[in-house]
């Protein structure tokens, strides 16, 4: 489903400009973005609630979440302003990881909001990891794909760019693939992730 992906041919952009090449791509006419998340564990140092998480503080996290609401509500309004419609399909191992746990909370606000993301069970796509992980990727219409770069403590460190049509067309077909068998986010969310107590993190 993504063979081509693992061996595309890929220009290295760092974290600066990953996000300048995304904000110009993103503003010149694509009309839609398909967001697919494999990871379960990554750093957000300078969000407050994440940093609250970090520090074992549960419910401050929860309730700073919030804070992100205009935030979000603004990305939306410019997404519908622009016409792209944007899509997530995140992916779960299981036991659900503390991150992944937190991670959650703050996606319910972004569903509430508008923002259209679905769940899968990472058992459910063994079969197309035989061979390597689905990719952490990001698709900006026909035009252009980003492979996120993390470093190996979970920090955002720039992406790998791919233009290559044949490229992106076939991991535009995986990623429809896996979306039309993916969970919707509430359902998963109150199943799987409401009824877990607050997470223990590892002592430093």
């Amino acid at each position: 489903m993504f063979d081509l992906f693992h061996s595309g041919s890929s220009e290295r952009l760092s974290r600066p400009k990953y996000h300048e090449d995304f904000r110009r791509i993103y503003e010149s006419g694509i009309t839609f973005v398909n967001k697919l998340e494999r990871g379960q564990h990554f750093q957000e140092r300078g969000f407050a609630s994440w940093e609250a998480f970090a520090a074992g503080e549960w419910d401050r996290a929860l309730s700073l979440v919030e804070e992100k609401r205009d935030v979000y509500a603004g990305q939306f309004e410019k997404a519908a302003r622009l016409g792209v419609h944007e899509r997530r399909l995140r992916v779960v191992e299981f036991p659900v990881t503390p991150y992944v746990q937190w991670e959650f909370f703050v996606l319910r606000l972004r569903v509430e909001l508008g923002d259209d993301i679905t769940v899968m069970d990472a058992r459910q796509i063994s079969d197309i990891e035989r061979t390597g992980r689905a990719p952490e990727a990001v698709i900006l219409g026909d035009t252009v794909m980003y492979e996120v770069v993390y470093d190996g403590d979970g920090n955002a460190d720039g992406a790998n760019r791919f233009a290559d049509p044949a490229l992106i067309k076939e991991t535009s077909e995986g990623f429809d693939a896996l979306y039309a068998r993916a969970e919707p986010f509430f359902d998963f969310f109150e199943r799987e992730i409401a009824p877990l107590p607050p997470p223990a993190l590892p002592r430093s």
